[in-house]
C-alpha cells in the first residue's frame, strides 16, 4: 500500500490522475476501499476480485453465480422490469450491491441496504461504485421509509426474519426471496440446517405473506404481490398508474389528494455521481438532475414537513434522517451535496458547527456543496468553512440581489501541507 498510516491517511480517498479514473461501475481502485477479506472469504461466489491495484465486481452473486444480469433476466420474466412498472427497489443484505448497479442500467433505481458486519465495508463498495446505499440494520428499529415507498423488494440470501416488507412496498408491488429457506428441499444439507427448521421457516414466511394479502405470483422465482387496495370511486388513488418517467414530473396522488398540507398540485459530468439533498421537500432538485449518469439521495429532516411518500411517488429515493446525529453512510461518500434551508431549519436544534463537520466527513475532496439560506445565516457558515479548508463564493438568488435568501457554492479541497485556508471574497 502506497499511502501512510500515519493520522488514518491510508483510510482517506485517495483519487488517481485524471487519465486514469475509472468512471465504470464495475471497478473500484484498492487505495479508496483497502479490504481484501471479501476477495477470499467470497472467492467461490465470485463477489468481488483483486487484480493488480483495482477491485473488479463481476456480477456474482451468493444467489446469483451465473452473474446478476442473469440473475434479473430471469426475474424479468415474470416482473414487469422493462416497461417502467417497477423503478424504486430495495436491496436487503446487499453485498457489494450487483443486483443493485446491474439495475441502473434498466433504468431502476436500488436502495441498497446492509450493516457494517464481518465482511468489512460492503456499503462502502457500493458507494465507490456509484450505486445508492446505506448503513442499516433490521433489528428493533423502525425502517426510515415511507409506507408505499418501492415498487420491488428483494432478498437474495439476506438471512433476516422477515415482519417490515408490507410496510414499504407500494401495492402491486414486488418481493422477491432466493435464498434459505426457499426451496429447502434441495439446498438444506449445504445449509447445514435440518429439514424440520427450514420447512417451519417456509411456512412462517408463507403465512405471513398471506396475512398480509399477497400473493405468490411464480412458485419457483418464489415472488410475492402486494395486492392493490380496493377504491370507492373513480378519484381514488390505489397505487401510482403511471410508469417511470411519466411518473417523475406528474402530480403525486398524495398531494393530488391534499395529504401534504400546504402544498399545492403545482410541482415548479459523472464528477458527480453520488448527490444528496439535505432537505429534499417534494424531490424537486433530484427531479431536475434526473440521469442514468448520476443518483440523488433525497433526505427528509425528521424535524421538517413529512413529504417523504411523494418523493417515492415519484420513483425517487431517500431516507429519513435528523441532520444533529451522523448520517449512516462511509467518509467521503459523496460528490456533491445541496443544503437548502438546512441551518435555517436547525437553528434551535443542534450547532452549526456539528452540522458542517458531518457534511465534512460524507463529502469526497474536490466535492462541491451548495448552500441556499438566508444571508446572515450564509455569512456564518462561510466564516466556519473557510477555516475547514472550503473554497467559497456567495452569490445573489436568481430573482435578484433584493430577495434575503442567496446562494452559497463552497468546494472541499485537498489538505495539503502548507497550504493556508482558502476562502474566496468574491460577492
Amino acid at each position: 500500500m502506497k499511502f501512510p498510516r500515519e493520522n488514518m491517511i491510508y483510510r482517506e480517498r485517495h483519487c488517481p490522475p485524471e487519465e486514469e479514473k475509472l468512471r465504470c461501475r464495475d471497478y473500484v481502485h484498492y487505495a479508496d476501499v483497502p479490504y481484501k477479506s471479501l476477495t477470499v472469504e467470497k472467492a467461490v461466489q465470485n463477489w468481488v476480485q483483486f487484480q493488480g491495484n483495482i477491485f473488479k465486481f463481476p456480477g456474482g452473486g451468493t444467489m446469483f453465480p451465473q452473474g446478476a444480469d442473469a440473475y434479473i433476466d430471469e426475474l424479468a420474466s415474470v416482473i414487469p422490469i422493462a416497461d417502467g412498472s417497477v423503478r424504486t427497489a430495495w436491496d436487503t443484505g446487499c453485498g457489494v450491491a450487483s443486483w443493485g448497479a446491474y439495475l441502473l442500467k434498466r433504468n431502476v433505481l436500488a436502495m441498497s441496504f446492509a450493516p457494517r458486519d464481518n465482511h468489512e465495508a460492503q456499503v462502502q463498495f457500493a458507494l465507490e461504485r456509484g450505486v445508492p446505499a446505506v448503513i442499516g440494520e433490521l433489528g428493533s428499529i423502525r425502517l426510515p421509509y415511507p409506507a408505499r415507498a418501492f415498487d420491488m423488494a428483494q432478498c437474495s440470501r439476506c438471512l433476516i426474519p422477515w415482519t417490515a416488507n408490507g410496510k414499504i412496498l407500494e401495492p402491486g408491488g414486488y418481493w422477491i426471496v432466493s435464498g434459505p429457506p426457499i426451496n429447502w428441499k434441495t439446498y438444506y444439507k449445504t445449509w447445514k440446517r435440518s429439514k424440520e427448521d427450514v420447512q417451519a421457516e417456509q411456512k412462517q414466511i408463507e403465512a405471513l405473506a398471506e396475512s398480509l394479502c399477497w400473493e405468490k405470483k411464480y412458485k419457483k422465482m418464489d415472488t410475492c404481490v402486494t395486492p392493490s387496495p380496493e377504491v370507492t370511486n373513480a378519484n381514488e388513488v390505489a397505487v401510482g398508474e403511471l410508469k417511470f418517467p411519466a411518473r417523475l414530473y406528474a402530480v403525486p396522488p398524495r398531494i393530488a389528494n391534499g395529504l401534504v398540507v400546504g402544498i399545492n398540485r403545482l410541482i415548479g459530468t459523472t464528477r458527480y455521481w453520488n448527490v444528496m439533498d439535505m432537505n429534499a421537500g417534494l424531490g424537486g432538485f433530484a427531479a431536475a438532475l434526473e440521469s442514468r449518469k448520476l443518483w440523488v439521495m433525497n433526505v427528509v429532516p425528521t424535524i421538517a414537513k413529512n413529504t417523504f411518500g411523494v418523493i417515492y411517488e415519484r420513483g425517487l429515493i431517500g431516507i429519513y434522517h435528523d441532520w444533529c446525529e451522523g448520517f449512516s453512510t462511509y467518509p467521503s461518500s459523496y460528490d456533491l451535496i445541496h443544503a437548502s434551508g438546512v441551518f435555517s431549519l436547525y437553528k434551535n436544534e443542534c450547532k452549526l458547527e456539528d452540522i458542517l463537520l458531518e457534511m465534512d466527513r460524507i463529502l469526497r475532496p474536490e466535492g462541491t456543496v451548495i448552500f441556499r439560506d438566508e444571508v446572515d445565516v450564509l455569512n456564518k457558515v462561510r466564516k466556519i468553512v473557510g477555516g475547514m479548508r472550503w473554497d467559497a463564493k456567495i452569490m445573489d438568488h436568481e430573482d435578484g440581489p433584493l430577495v434575503p435568501e442567496k446562494i452559497l457554492v463552497v468546494v472541499k479541497q485537498y489538505w495539503v501541507a502548507g497550504s493556508g485556508n482558502s476562502t474566496s471574497s468574491d460577492e
